[in-house]
C-alpha cells in the first residue's frame, strides 16, 4: 500500500507540473514556424482550453495572429464552484478575465460565434464581423439536451437549477440552498453518462452535506442517479457513511433513482418509484457538445466531436480542431485538467501543421479531486495515448485515492485540490 500511495502522488505531481507549464512539453518539441508566418487561427470558447490553446499558440510562435472568441468578458470556473454552492468559498473567487491573455498578444473578439463556413475557413461572429482563418479551434464546452427530461427546460431552470455552466446559474443555487429552512430537502438529479466532470455531482452532494451539518442540521440531501455506479464510488459512499450519516441518502438506478419527469411550478420531481417535492431541486440535464459544434458540422450523431487523437482535428470538417469536454477522446475524461491538457497538445498540432509538418503522437495527462469536506478530499489522475482512433489510458499509470485512506492523506488532498485550481487558473488566464 505505501508503495502504492508513492506512486500515486508521484502522478498526481506530474499532473499538476503539466499544468504549470505551456511549453516545453515532454516529447512534444517546439516546432520550426518559419512557414507559418502570419498564419491565421481563431480560438471559439473562453473556458479552461480555449484560453490555454490561444495562449499556447501565441507563446508558440508570436507571428502567428490568434483571436479567441468569446462573448464574455468574465469566465466563471466550474471547478471549486461546488465549494461556492456550500458557502466555502466567495463565487468571485471563480471569477476569470481575459487581460493576461490578451497582454500576451492574444486578440480577443468578445462575440458570439454565430456561424462558421467550414468551405470557405471563415466566422461569423454576432455582430457581423467576418474572421477568416488557417485553422480553427472549436472549445465549446457542453450544452444541455432539454428535450431528453421532460417538464425541464431554460425557463424550469430559473425555478431548479442545473448550476452545471454560468455563474448566474451557480449563484441561483447558492442562494436557494443558503435561504432554505432547517428541515428542508435538497435533490440533486444526476444524469446518464457522458457528462461535464462525472464526479462533480458527487462532489457537490457531499458539500452541500457538510454545509447542512454545519448550519441546518435537520435538513438532508438526496442523490437522485440515472447510473448504478460511478467514479470513485467506493471512496465518496465510504465518506458519506462516516461524514454524513442521514444526512446524505443515495438513490440509484436500480432502487429509482431515475428522474423521469419535472415541474417548476410545483417543484416536483418524479421518478419510476416516487415523487419528491423538495426545497432546492438541482436538476443536472443530459448533456452534449456545445451548439457552435453543431453548427460547424464537427458533431456526430452522438452530439459529441469525433477527433484525430494526436491532433484534435475534427474526423468531419477539415482544419478545425475540437479539444475539451465537447471532444470523443476516449478513456480521457471531461474535466478542466484534460481540456488544458489537450489545449497545449493541439496548439502544438496546430502549429506544427502551420509549419508543413507531422505533429508526433503526444502522451496527456489529466488529475481530478473532489471535496468531500474542506479537509478532506479524494482524487483520480492518469496518463493517456493515442492507439487507434481514441485514447486508451498508459497501462499502470491510473492513480486513485486508496478507499481506506488515512485522515492526513484526506487533508493533504484537500490542500492538494486548492493549489491545483490555483496553479492552473493562473496558468490559463493569470
Amino acid at each position: 500500500m505505501k508503495k502504492d500511495r508513492a506512486t500515486r502522488r508521484d502522478i498526481l505531481k506530474t499532473a499538476m507540473a503539466a499544468s504549470a507549464a505551456i511549453f516545453p512539453l515532454p516529447g512534444f518539441p517546439l516546432p520550426a514556424l518559419a512557414q507559418a508566418a502570419k498564419a491565421r487561427v481563431v480560438v471559439i470558447g473562453g473556458g479552461f482550453g480555449g484560453a490555454a490553446c490561444a495562449r499556447a499558440l501565441k507563446r508558440a510562435d508570436g507571428k502567428l495572429v490568434v483571436t479567441l472568441v468569446e462573448p464574455n468578458r468574465v469566465y466563471t470556473a466550474c471547478p471549486m464552484s461546488n465549494a461556492a454552492i456550500a458557502g466555502l468559498r466567495d463565487l468571485t473567487l471563480q471569477e476569470f478575465g481575459y487581460g493576461r491573455i490578451a497582454v500576451d498578444g492574444v486578440e480577443m473578439a468578445y462575440a458570439a460565434a454565430e456561424a462558421i463556413d467550414a468551405a470557405a475557413r471563415a466566422v461569423t461572429l454576432s455582430g457581423g464581423q467576418r474572421l477568416e482563418y488557417d485553422r480553427l479551434v472549436l472549445a465549446p464546452g457542453i450544452d444541455f439536451r432539454w428535450e431528453a427530461l421532460p417538464g425541464y427546460s431554460r425557463e424550469a431552470a430559473a425555478v431548479m437549477p442545473h448550476a452545471w455552466t454560468g455563474g448566474d446559474q451557480i449563484a441561483l443555487l447558492t442562494r436557494q440552498i443558503a435561504a432554505m429552512d432547517d428541515g428542508g430537502v435538497v435533490v440533486i438529479s444526476v444524469p446518464v453518462t457522458p457528462s461535464r466532470c462525472p464526479p462533480a455531482p458527487y462532489e457537490r452532494a457531499s458539500l452541500i452535506a457538510h454545509m447542512l451539518k454545519v448550519r441546518k442540521p435537520r435538513s438532508k440531501v438526496i442523490v437522485l442517479d440515472a447510473k448504478d455506479a460511478f467514479t470513485m464510488q467506493r471512496q465518496f459512499q465510504g465518506a458519506w457513511k462516516q461524514l454524513y450519516p442521514g444526512i446524505l441518502e443515495y438513490v440509484s438506478l436500480s432502487d429509482g433513482g431515475l428522474v423521469t419527469a419535472v415541474e417548476a411550478a410545483t417543484r416536483t420531481v418524479t421518478t419510476d418509484f416516487d415523487k419528491y417535492t423538495p426545497a432546492v431541486a438541482n436538476i443536472i440535464p443530459q448533456q452534449k457538445a456545445g451548439r457552435i459544434a453543431e453548427i460547424a458540422g464537427v458533431a456526430d450523431r452522438t452530439g459529441w466531436c469525433p477527433v484525430d487523437p494526436v491532433t484534435f482535428e475534427s474526423r468531419l470538417q477539415p482544419n478545425i480542431h475540437v479539444i475539451g469536454d465537447a471532444a470523443i477522446a476516449g478513456a480521457m475524461p471531461r474535466s478542466a485538467s484534460a481540456a488544458s491538457s489537450q489545449a497545449k497538445i493541439c496548439a502544438a498540432a496546430v502549429a506544427t501543421l502551420l509549419a508543413g509538418n507531422t505533429p508526433p503522437a503526444p502522451t496527456l495527462t489529466s488529475t481530478c479531486f473532489s471535496l468531500i469536506a474542506p479537509d478532506y478530499a479524494i482524487s483520480q489522475a492518469g496518463r493517456y495515448q493515442p492507439v487507434g482512433d481514441l485514447y486508451t489510458e498508459v497501462e499502470g499509470s491510473a492513480a486513485i485515492s486508496p478507499a481506506d485512506a488515512p485522515q492526513g492523506l484526506r487533508a493533504r488532498e484537500a490542500r492538494d485540490t486548492d493549489a491545483w485550481f490555483t496553479a492552473t487558473t493562473a496558468e490559463v488566464f493569470g
